[in-house]
């Protein structure tokens, strides 16, 4: 999956160059700069993170929540300030109606609004050939976008002032939107002059220009055309003498003239007014911080449904003072696996003073699975959000980092071995004391002494580095290397009997149980024998 890149952090939902509606979809501080990379995000399963927590009501809402989750936030003021909004609207009923009354309301004209910025208004004969197209001239895609930005200012201005900064701010900006020009070019009057689209302060009254009406009704100059016709027939006789004489031709004329009156009436409002009115919106910055500060308070009204709908707790993390990367998690639990199952093990763990942790075990008894719970929750504490824990405390780490083991590419010429050390090098260069490196294996591909070599060697860089550093492994001699000299915890994953607990204890984990996978899918050693022999 290739993940896009841009340079910024955080981007607008609107982008002013953008020609389509925003997507949902990640995107990503360029290499190296962000909390997550683009492999990180691949590894880390974010997308279906995304899918699990989103309970946003706005497509704006959605496409912040994946803004949060793929460049998630770095500074420890900036989580406090985010968390202190969802605990002010977790205690306060009548806020949290108010915003999600405020929110479902802007959903509603949400649609019209895109449509307006981004759509092509193909008239009442055309038949769409593309998501983007869409009949008529786009007055209703107009009147649609009013609502929309009336109904979400004027609801912003009926609300009190709220002393919680992250949400007054978010308020504050949706109330000042009133004041731009973006504001006026939907709320009208807009006028069309000789060369531009004019709103009423930028209008002099000696200019000649065409008011725009949102509708195909144009009654002023339908009156206007009645009223210059009686003129006419009053003060000319000799009109209504040539009138009663041709009536019955002149029908031929106004049938034609009246079904050209809708496409050139039609037509003149998209092409010199709804067309350049957009443009100068879809460009405008208040716009783009009014659709951030919407999604932004969807977000956290989708966080607390998120949590009201978890079958099993969830909380806000504490943040420790920034420095070396600490968590000390209890009952840390998936939050995409535990969605469906309310059974799912929770489990502790504390990253805090050993800078190495070591997570041994056979195979399916969920060492992966913890090593991804524990980055999930490191990313949704980071994007300000719940955690699937009892109680979680953590610094901010400036880097999530994720390594599993890779197929070589045919083209990089370097086989899996140099794949995978290249991937490790740039972890380790990217790395602080501030960062949490998870790695599924190290120095695949080569001999089982090289593999031992080499991995004591990155594991120790790391070590000096700082940071927090998880390794899972099926190699104990490693593992009781680093344990005989008393670096790095080790814990593995419990079994009872054949059955995984999905408990982490402490210890090293000297059992395969490779026999056993074999046998559950049917190639062990006797299903070999057997088919080879034809029983």
């Amino acid at each position: 999956m290739s993940i896009p890149q841009h340079p910024e952090a955080p981007f607008t939902i609107l982008a002013a160059d953008a020609v389509t509606p925003p997507e949902i979809a990640p995107r990503l501080a360029p290499s190296g700069s962000g909390v997550i990379d683009g492999e990180g995000f691949r590894v880390m399963e974010v997308a279906r993170l995304f899918t699990s927590v989103r309970r946003t009501q706005t497509h704006t809402g959605a496409c912040v929540l994946y803004r949060s989750l793929s460049q998630p936030l770095a500074e420890r003021e900036a989580l406090v300030a985010k968390q202190a909004a969802l605990r002010r609207l977790d205690q306060d009923a009548v806020l949290r109606e108010q915003l999600t009354a405020l929110v479902n309301t802007a959903a509603i004209h949400e649609k019209g609004l895109y449509d307006l910025l981004y759509a092509r208004f193909i008239g009442l004969m055309g038949q769409p050939a593309s998501e983007l197209e869409r009949e008529g001239y786009g007055y209703g895609a107009y009147n649609d976008s009013a609502a929309f930005v009336a109904s979400l200012v004027e609801g912003a201005e009926k609300m009190q002032a709220v002393d919680t900064p992250y949400l007054e701010q978010r308020l504050q900006r949706i109330r000042q939107f009133r004041h731009s020009r973006a504001w006026a070019l939907l709320r009208g009057p807009v006028y069309r002059s000789e060369q531009q689209v004019l709103v009423a302060s930028e209008k002099p009254w000696y200019v000649p220009a065409v008011r725009f009406r949102p509708s195909l009704f144009k009654p002023f100059a339908l009156l206007g055309g009645v009223a210059l016709l009686v003129l006419a027939m009053t003060f000319v006789p000799m009109l209504l003498d040539i009138a009663s004489s041709i009536a019955p031709a002149l029908w031929l004329f106004l049938l034609p003239i009246a079904l050209l009156y809708i496409p050139m009436a039609g037509s003149f409002d998209r092409d010199g007014i709804i067309y350049p009115l957009r443009l100068a919106v879809r460009q405008s910055e208040a716009m783009a911080d009014l659709m951030d500060a919407l999604g932004e308070l969807d977000e956290l009204l989708g966080f607390l449904a998120w949590r009201d709908e978890f079958p099993l707790p969830a909380t806000l993390p504490v943040w420790l003072e920034d420095g070396p990367h600490r968590l000390r998690a209890e009952a840390m639990r998936n939050p995409v696996l535990a969605q469906e199952n309310p059974d799912y093990v929770g489990n502790d763990i504390t990253l805090d003073g050993e800078r190495l942790t070591f997570i041994t075990g056979p195979n399916s008894g969920g060492k992966t699975a913890f090593s991804k719970t524990l980055a999930q929750c490191q990313l949704l504490a980071q994007a300000g959000g719940f955690v699937p824990c009892l109680r979680l405390e953590l610094s901010v780490a400036d880097h999530i980092d994720y390594q599993v083991p890779e197929t070589s590419q045919l083209a990089d010429g370097e086989g899996r071995f140099g794949t995978e050390l290249k991937r490790t090098r740039d972890l380790f260069l990217r790395a602080s004391e501030r960062s949490l490196v998870i790695m599924d294996e190290l120095s695949e591909g080569t001999t089982h002494e090289e593999k031992i070599n080499i991995s004591r060697s990155i594991l120790e860089g790391f070590a000096r580095k700082g940071c927090s550093a998880l390794l899972i492994t099926h190699n104990h001699e490693l593992v009781d290397d680093f344990s005989r000299r008393r670096q790095g915890q080790t814990l593995q994953v419990e079994f009872a009997g054949d059955h995984p607990t999905y408990h982490l204890v402490p210890g090293i984990s000297r059992v395969s149980h490779a026999d056993r996978i074999a046998r559950k899918i049917g190639f062990s050693r006797e299903d070999i024998d057997r088919h080879l022999g034809g029983g």
